[in-house]
């Protein structure tokens, strides 16, 4: 049939029209979107900043990516996605990867992105107690949750800083009830990420003066944190698609760096109940202590150093008998880096 003057003027003008709606998508005319099942650790808060605000402002549909982001039960959780293929990448402690790395018939899941440049492992102690340094868990009473990251190296970090086990009384407790002994006064300390206990017991209402957090980055601890992991399969199907969304966290990284308070806000639209102050506090913290470090100011976000993580290794073996001890490039894939230049914080 053929096409009158007015049909095609209709068309030309809707064919603009969709390409104007991709362009402000931040679509790139002409290229297929990749479809991305993605993973956070656990429930969406402060600290998921980055991941937030790049889906929010479109840094990962710039980058032609459809990122669908779910929320795992835990490290181990987001492994167990990535490896059975559930999720194509997820947030993950590392040294949780490293250990399931280590198992029978682990699937081979690495690393690419490390977020974390410090792990967030800590110890948070009331001051009012008499603790404001490690050796002075001795005599104290310190609650560990079995499997929890921080528990599980502090036998190490205990050692290196010459706290005498003997010394020191352990009770082993739950997750739920770590921070309301800590604050009701049944424990003097407790291990556990520093981003979370101790901004938890703050609005819990411990005094902030009266709370000590003790970072095991500060006393001898040589791991990383939390990363981002790939599995194998989608990464070699779709290499140019991890490539993107490291690149698009890395520009929500530098957005959140910029203007905490703005990304808050983009967090508190996805929450559920919370409290602006407390995850404000919870991502300044995480910024200032995980991810906004010296080493991460001298060679950019994301990568890792060898002998830093041969010697992590060696503290986790403290709490884990290897198999086979694994090399950085066992654990962790850079070529799927950006170059320095485009990871540097300044």
């Amino acid at each position: 049939m053929p096409v009158t003057s007015r049909q095609f003027l209709r068309r030309a003008l809707l064919s603009l029209t969709l390409l104007g709606w991709a362009c402000a998508a931040g679509a790139t005319p002409g290229l297929a979107v990749t479809a991305l099942h993605f993973s956070l650790d656990r429930a969406i808060d402060g600290v998921a900043a980055p991941f937030v605000v790049a889906s929010a402002r479109g840094l990962f549909r710039a980058e032609d990516l459809n990122v669908i982001t779910g929320q795992a039960n835990g490290s181990a959780d987001a492994i167990a996605r990535v490896a059975s293929g559930s999720s194509d990448m997820a947030l993950a402690d590392i040294n949780a990867l490293i250990r399931y790395r280590d198992k029978e018939g682990a699937a081979p899941v690495k690393a690419v992105f490390v977020l974390y440049n410090k792990a967030p492992y800590a110890i948070v102690a009331r001051r009012s107690r008499g603790i404001v340094t490690m050796t002075d868990i001795e005599g104290k009473t310190l609650g560990l949750v079995d499997g929890d990251p921080a528990a599980r190296l502090w036998p190490a970090m205990g050692r290196r800083n010459s706290v005498k086990p003997g010394k020191l009384k352990v009770d082993k407790i739950s997750p739920a009830v770590r921070e309301p002994m800590l604050s009701a006064g049944q424990l003097d300390a407790v291990t556990g990420f520093s981003f979370l206990s101790a901004i938890n017991l703050r609005d819990r209402g411990v005094p902030a003066n009266d709370l000590v957090v003790l970072h095991f980055s500060d006393f001898g601890s040589e791991v990383y944190g939390h990363a981002l992991i790939v599995n194998p399969k989608f990464a070699s199907a779709n290499p140019e698609a991890v490539k993107a969304f490291i690149r698009a966290t890395v520009a929500g990284v530098r957005l959140t760096i910029k203007n905490p308070a703005h990304a808050v806000d983009d967090v508190l639209a996805q929450m559920n109940g919370g409290v602006r102050d407390v995850e404000l506090a919870r991502l300044r913290a995480v910024l200032n202590d995980n991810i906004v470090t010296d080493e991460a100011k001298k060679n950019g976000l994301g990568g890792i150093d060898g002998d830093r993580f041969d010697a992590s290794i060696g503290q986790i073996a403290d709490d884990h008998e290897f198999r086979k001890r694994p090399s950085a490039g066992d654990i962790f894939d850079d070529a799927f880096l950006p170059p320095a230049s485009a990871r540097k914080l300044n």
